[in-house]
């Protein structure tokens, strides 16, 4: 199995450092506002990276962290206080600008998990947020200080460009030429206008924590060093995110860490973004989509999957309608061939015996496609032939021999089976008769026992489930409801 490494722009052998097993680390959301489409994209990229991992046998610890401090969400608290419009608790108090901080995190947090249930995408093994790792950002950036690769600067701590080896290698960019753009804005207290800030002095009324350099709040940068290597050791597997996070993020995220003599990350995965309409995504522009705006106009998430797999990761993809349009007659053609096998006697779709060749031929090419580098275009393509060949077995013909329906039974058990590894909405039950009102209040019931018990990823698999089946549920305060989606 090969992958693109970002750090040497080569596709690599892929080799787990411990056997059998991936670690994975993924940039996650800062958490101020809606998620939209583009959130979708690297979300759903990684999502079928690990799927594909596991459905290779490996065992997989996937981290992706949780940016709840930040000036982003700060910026929003300034910006609603102003017009008075406060996240309430109680009709009491609003509380002041730290507060309304937290509030607004744990809303758009909130928001984020019920958005990637609702298009499928499983929670990740491990979610650190930002302020639950204060304390071991601060001791990271002592350690930094003690090999005089960071410094403080009247109640700032800065890390030291020049202390920073092969700086610019992810970027490919040269320090030298770096620097001729920044010297003229360089920052009071930094010694060099690449150095980037481990720790910002306290402003009045924003969050802020106790630290050696005084009350403050940690960079952006730090966290993903400091929570990557506490979970899953100094050196690791593969860390992800978006192209636009290479420079300066992952950039610094590199160096500090590597400061601090950490071997880091050993490949390098990074999705190319999302354009509408050959524009970039922006408010301002009214080509903003978030993913519950997707989901209202299409009531599909395969649609908007399909459009992500028919590109490979790394490249940009841009969004339409009339794509979306084309997406929709693909799940079609899965959609029609299932109501064909439908309509085949359950007891003989139940027949077990080895599969045909030719069938485990489309699995092959699925598999060599993923192999290399996660060609997801490729994969697609296998399983709608797939789809074809399927077809055509089936046309014209109402009735079949034992072998030919052992043979349709194996087409059907591996679109389902390679369409679950691309996180598409198939399964056994699509094939089926739907579920009745006492199956549904039974997944239900399995759900609201599985976030009791913080099983976050059973219950929004259960979600997904029925989902896929038509059915919406609503948590409320009276208790979960269901319906039938329009």
């Amino acid at each position: 199995m090969k992958i693109y490494n970002s750090l040497t722009r080569k596709k690599e052998e892929f080799t787990p450092l411990q056997k059998g097993k991936v670690n994975m680390y993924v940039c996650g959301p800062t958490v101020y506002d809606e998620p939209h489409i583009g959130h979708a994209r690297s979300a759903y990229i990684f999502d079928v990276v690990r799927r594909y991992f596991k459905y290779k046998g490996l065992d997989v610890l996937f981290v992706r962290n949780v940016t709840d401090v930040d000036d982003k969400i700060i910026d929003k608290a300034n910006k609603l206080a102003l017009t008075h419009t406060f996240i309430k608790e109680s009709e009491e108090t609003s509380g002041g600008l730290a507060e309304q901080t937290r509030k607004i995190a744990e809303k758009y947090l909130a928001a984020y998990h019920e958005d990637m249930a609702l298009i499928g995408i499983a929670r990740p093994d491990k979610e650190p947020k930002a302020t639950e790792y204060i304390p071991k950002m601060i001791k990271f950036i002592e350690l930094l200080i003690k090999k005089e690769c960071a410094y403080a600067s009247g109640g700032d701590v800065y890390f030291d460009i020049k202390k920073a080896k092969d700086y610019g290698k992810l970027s490919n960019q040269n320090i030298e030429k770096m620097e001729v753009g920044v010297r003229k804005i360089s920052g009071e207290g930094k010694k060099d206008g690449l150095d980037f800030a481990l720790w910002k002095k306290a402003k009045a009324g924003e969050p802020s924590w106790p630290s050696p350099w005084g009350d403050g709040r940690p960079g952006w940068h730090i966290e993903c060093s400091a929570m990557s290597s506490d979970i899953l050791g100094d050196e690791f597997d593969i860390h992800g995110g978006g192209i636009d996070l290479i420079f300066p993020h992952h950039e610094n995220e590199i160096a500090q860490s590597e400061g601090a003599g950490k071997k880091f990350a050993r490949h390098w995965m990074h999705n190319g973004l999302l354009t509408i309409n050959a524009e970039k995504m922006a408010k301002s522009l009214g080509n903003y989509i978030t993913i519950k705006d997707f989901i209202l106009e299409y009531k599909d998430a395969d649609y908007l999957k399909l459009l992500f797999l028919n590109t490979h990761y790394r490249h940009p993809v841009d969004y339409t309608d009339a794509k979306i349009q084309e997406m929709k007659s693909q799940k079609e053609r899965f959609v029609i061939l299932f109501e064909k096998l439908s309509k085949l006697k359950a007891e003989s779709l139940k027949l077990k015996a080895k599969t045909s060749s030719e069938i485990a031929g489309f699995k092959k090419r699925f598999e060599e496609a993923m192999d290399d580098d996660f060609n997801t275009p490729l994969a697609l393509a296998a399983l709608f032939d797939l789809v074809t060949y399927t077809n055509k077995a089936i046309q014209g013909k109402d009735k079949f021999s034992e072998e030919e329906l052992v043979v349709l039974a194996d087409a059907g058990e591996a679109l389902i089976d390679l369409s679950s590894v691309l996180g598409l909405g198939l399964s056994k039950e699509a094939s089926g008769a739907p579920l009745d009102e006492k199956d549904i209040l039974k997944f239900i019931d399995e759900r609201n026992i599985a976030r009791k018990e913080k099983d976050f990823n059973k219950a929004d698999e259960i979600r997904k489930k029925l989902s896929d089946m038509g059915i919406i549920i609503e948590d409320t305060k009276t208790g979960t409801q269901w319906r039938l989606k329009a």
